[in-house]
């Protein structure tokens, strides 16, 4: 199973609908649980990522291979993250991402994971990330299956 924590709701129709579109392509391959934690406001940054820290652990379990996305972490390509996954399911039943609010990940999550990972040294905004994690996790299943998908 593939686990998606992430801070903050879809609040546009059309992130919803990619969000939807491509969680239905991948449910083909595997199951796919999305969990929406509240993000905090405030003008404290320590406070507000302690705040998030707390949502988040409240859905990781023992059995989670954690995998947080942070700028900081290793990028990969599309056909290595694919054998990076093909190889996890070998020892873990669940891989759970976990996608930070607007000022990132709390540390002591960050020390929960197995692996981070980047897509690259850019900021997007967290909605418009959530969709690209999904398209490269059904990216990913298209490689691994030999199917053929737009490059």
């Amino acid at each position: 199973m593939i686990k998606i924590i992430c801070v903050g709701k879809l609040k546009e129709k059309y992130w919803r609908a990619a969000v939807l579109e491509y969680s239905k392509r991948i449910s083909r391959y595997t199951k796919l649980e999305i969990i929406e934690c509240s993000d905090y406001n405030g003008n404290d940054i320590n406070t507000v990522l302690i705040h998030e820290k707390n949502e988040i652990i409240k859905h990781i379990n023992n059995r989670d291979y954690i995998i947080t996305l942070e700028i900081e972490g290793e990028q990969l390509s599309s056909t290595e993250l694919a054998r990076k996954v093909d190889s996890l399911f070998l020892n873990y039943s669940n891989l759970t991402f976990i996608i930070g609010g607007s000022y990132g990940i709390h540390e002591e999550i960050k020390k929960m994971a197995n692996f981070s990972l980047s897509f690259s040294k850019m900021t997007y905004p967290h909605q418009m990330f959530r969709v690209m994690l999904l398209e490269q996790i059904y990216r990913s299943y298209k490689i691994l299956n030999n199917e053929s998908y737009h490059k």
